[in-house]
C-alpha cells in the first residue's frame, strides 16, 4: 500500500485505516456521524492526497483538452475551475474530473484515486495523437503532490490566518496559487465534495508536515475535526454528488446522470463522442439518475433494486446510506423514465421487504449554516 505525506498523523490520532485506491487511508477517527457534523457545523480536516493530478502545458493544451473533456474549457479564464468528465469512445465515462486554469498554457487536470492509472493512460493515448510531448507537455505529478481540504462553515476564516492573500472572498471553484503556512507556494482553490463550503490545499510532499500542523492549529479555536473517507461518502451523498464506481462508470452518459450542465454541445467543443451524447440528449434516455429519501424506516444500499406500487422492477441504488442530519436513509439511483418526478413514490428492496421512498430534487439536504468571514 502507497502511503501519503499525513499517514502517521492518522495512525497517531488513532484513525481506523484501510486500503483505499491502493492508499492506507484513515476510513473514521472518532465516528462518521460525529466527523459528519463537525464538517457540517465547524469545520472538517480530509487528507485527500490520493488524487491524481496531471499537468498540461504549452500551445496544445487548450485544444487537448477540449478534445477530451465535455465541458467547455473556453469558458474557463485564468484562476477558473470546472468540473467536467472524460467521455469514452463507448457512450459512457472514462472518469470525472476538475479542471484547472492558470494561463492559456497551464492547467492541471484533477482526477480520481481509484481510476489514476486509467485516466493517465487515456489521457497518454490522446495526447500522442495531438502530439503532445509526455513528461513535458503532459506530466503525471500524482505521487509528487499531497492534498488537504478543508471544508466546513468556518474553514476559509480560519485558513486565512496563514496567508496574506485574501482567501476568504474567493468565489466559488476557483484558485490561485499563493504562498500559506510559510511554504514559499501552495495551490489554493474553492471547490470542495462536501456542500459545507471551504478550500483544498496543494503542496509538496516535502512540505507536508508543516501544512498539516499549520492547518490544525490555524483551526483549533473553531472545533476542527480529522474526517475520514465514511463521513467524505455521506457528505457528498446528502449533497448528491456522483461518486465514480458507483453512480457514474463506463457504461454510463453523463446525461442519464443528470451532468448535462458539464455536457456543452456548444460550437468548438468537439470532444470525444459528442455524437452519441448529443442524440441521446435529444432521443431522451430511458434512465436517469435521481435523489430520493426512504418514508419507512430503513438503509438502502449499492444494488438494492427499486419498484413501483404495482411490483415492477424501475430502478437500481447506486448510493445509499443514513443522513447524519437528517436522521433518515437517503440515496441516489437510476430509475426508468416516467419515475423521475420529485414526489413520486417508488419501493426500495431490501432483504425481503418493499419499503416506501420518494423521490426527491438535489440536493437532497440543504445546508443551513452559511460560511462565517
Amino acid at each position: 500500500m502507497k502511503t501519503t505525506a499525513f499517514t502517521k498523523f492518522h495512525i497517531a490520532a488513532g484513525a481506523r485505516m484501510a486500503e483505499f485506491a491502493v492508499y492506507n487511508m484513515p476510513i473514521e477517527f472518532t465516528g462518521i456521524n460525529n466527523e459528519h457534523i463537525a464538517c457540517r457545523e465547524k469545520i472538517g480536516l480530509f487528507d485527500v492526497s490520493h488524487m491524481g493530478e496531471f499537468w498540461v502545458k504549452g500551445p496544445k493544451a487548450f485544444a487537448f483538452i477540449q478534445k477530451v473533456t465535455s465541458n467547455n474549457v473556453a469558458d474557463l479564464f485564468d484562476g477558473k475551475v470546472q468540473y467536467s468528465c472524460f467521455p469514452n469512445d463507448q457512450g459512457g465515462i472514462v472518469d470525472d474530473l476538475l479542471v484547472y486554469r492558470f494561463s492559456e498554457e497551464s492547467y492541471l487536470l484533477v482526477v480520481n484515486a481509484a481510476n489514476i492509472e486509467k485516466d493517465w493512460n487515456w489521457c497518454v493515448k490522446n495526447a500522442e495523437e495531438m502530439g503532445l510531448k509526455i513528461g513535458e507537455e503532459l506530466q503525471n505529478a500524482s505521487d509528487n503532490i499531497c492534498q488537504l481540504a478543508v471544508q466546513g462553515p468556518y474553514a476559509l476564516k480560519a485558513m486565512q490566518k496563514l496567508t496574506n492573500d485574501n482567501v476568504i472572498d474567493m468565489e466559488y471553484y476557483t484558485c490561485k496559487q499563493i504562498s500559506f503556512a510559510g511554504i514559499g507556494e501552495v495551490i489554493f482553490s474553492t471547490t470542495g465534495y462536501t456542500g459545507a463550503g471551504g478550500c483544498e490545499i496543494y503542496a509538496y510532499n516535502a512540505d507536508g508536515d508543516k501544512l498539516y500542523n499549520a492547518v490544525l492549529e490555524a483551526g483549533k479555536e473553531y472545533g476542527i475535526e480529522n474526517v475520514g473517507l465514511g463521513a467524505r461518502d455521506t457528505l457528498r451523498l446528502e449533497m448528491g454528488f456522483c461518486i465514480y464506481g458507483n453512480d457514474i462508470n463506463d457504461t454510463t452518459s453523463p446525461i442519464e446522470a443528470g451532468l448535462g450542465w458539464i455536457t456543452k454541445f456548444v460550437e468548438g467543443n468537439d470532444f470525444i463522442n459528442r455524437e452519441y451524447h448529443e442524440k441521446l440528449k435529444e432521443d431522451k434516455p430511458t434512465k436517469r439518475l435521481k435523489g430520493f429519501e426512504m418514508i419507512d424506516r430503513g438503509i438502502p444500499r449499492q444494488h438494492y433494486l427499486i419498484y413501483d406500487a404495482d411490483d415492477n422492477e424501475i430502478g437500481e441504488v447506486t448510493s445509499g446510506t443514513m443522513s447524519p442530519m437528517m436522521k433518515k436513509g437517503i440515496g441516489m439511483a437510476y430509475l426508468k423514465s416516467g419515475y423521475g418526478k420529485v414526489g413520486t413514490e417508488i419501493f426500495i428492496g431490501v432483504r425481503n421487504k418493499k419499503l416506501k421512498a420518494q423521490v426527491v430534487k438535489l440536493p437532497i439536504y440543504i445546508d443551513q449554516k452559511p460560511a462565517v468571514k
